[in-house]
């Protein structure tokens, strides 16, 4: 028999969604994604017996979670957590405001993720770059880099620079511009601090533009802050993504590569990397740096990070330097 306090969260909502009816349930479904769904059901198709004791007081958080979100939403995080104070006391209060914020959050412009990119251009494209940034950090990557490469020139890097450095939106802020766009797309939202752009996500869409924008948005982004280009570009091409090199890049990058970098690389990779490598360097190379490897012992993280880093390092630069080629998804054409 299960204890309330030894289930997930998705084990909870499959009690919920079990608990409410075939009708509610159906209501629900239609409010999820499909990976959303088939999670869920295939969560409440192996759902263990419960106690009638456990279902009900997974029902009772999931009452005192609505409640909190519903509080939340309408009067913001300060009056929600003094009336929370009032119904439960502080510590309650907090428990739930905790448990809203971190495990009930949903996040915000969920309209606009299920939109067509160029509907999203037509609406946001003239509005300030810190809004674009901000509703752009709401939708996948693939949405995100298809808008960027159609902005305006001028405003391309301001709004790389603005996600890269988002860290959190306000409930007051999201509802502001939200308010302003509900004109053309019909929004439901609001939620409490919600982690936003950031390094990775930046990086991400930026692997997914034309290799044009991303020369344009890093050559303007350097002469403003070229620490964060670094960063940023730290997190676009990483190790493992060699496997996606063709023969001749890997074969050209191994030659400016330290041979005792490319042993401790190859030591703490995984062996798909590392039979890839092997594959396209000289025998006698081969069997140098895996005597070497044979040699290593107690390798720290940090060493192998290091080595990898600057290989990838290598990488890059041979790459602006038009000796290697970096595949774009597809995006870029390759003439033999």
């Amino acid at each position: 028999m299960a204890d309330v306090e030894e289930l997930t969260y998705l084990q909870k909502a499959a009690v919920v969604i079990t608990s409410i009816g075939a009708e509610n349930a159906a209501g629900v479904y239609k409010r999820l994604n499909d990976d959303e769904v088939e999670r869920l059901t295939l969560e409440v198709s192996s759902l263990p017996y419960m106690d009638i004791n456990v279902v009900d007081e997974v029902l009772n958080e999931f009452y005192e979670l609505c409640l909190t979100q519903k509080v939340i939403t309408e009067g913001g995080i300060d009056y929600a957590r003094s009336v929370l104070e009032k119904a439960y006391g502080s510590e309650m209060a907090q428990r739930l405001m905790d448990k809203v914020s971190k495990s009930m959050q949903t996040k915000a412009f969920e309209f606009v993720r299920k939109s067509d990119y160029k509907n999203l251009l037509a609406i946001i494209q003239n509005e300030h770059p810190q809004t674009i940034a901000l509703v752009l950090s709401y939708v996948n990557s693939d949405q995100a880099s298809l808008v960027l490469q159609e902005l305006p020139k001028e405003k391309r890097v301001e709004v790389v620079e603005r996600i890269a450095k988002m860290e959190s939106a306000s409930p007051e802020t999201i509802k502001a511009i939200e308010s302003t766009l509900e004109r053309k797309f019909a929004a439901v939202v609001s939620m409490d601090l919600t982690e936003v752009g950031g390094i990775n996500y930046v990086a991400d869409v930026l692997n997914k533009v034309d290799r044009g924008t991303e020369k344009y948005i890093f050559d303007e982004l350097t002469t403003r802050d070229p620490a964060l280009v670094d960063e940023i570009k730290k997190k676009m091409f990483v190790f493992e993504d060699i496997l996606s090199l063709d023969a001749m890049s890997i074969q050209r990058f191994i030659r400016d590569v330290e041979t005792k970098d490319l042993a401790v690389a190859i030591k703490g990779s995984n062996a798909e990397v590392a039979a890839t490598l092997y594959a396209n360097m000289p025998q006698r190379m081969q069997e140098s740096i895996q005597q070497e490897i044979e040699y290593l012992h107690n390798v720290r993280m940090r060493d192998v990070d290091e080595a990898q880093q600057r290989i990838v390092g290598i990488i890059r630069h041979l790459e602006e330097e038009g000796e290697l080629v970096i595949g774009k998804g597809g995006e870029d054409e390759i003439i033999a």
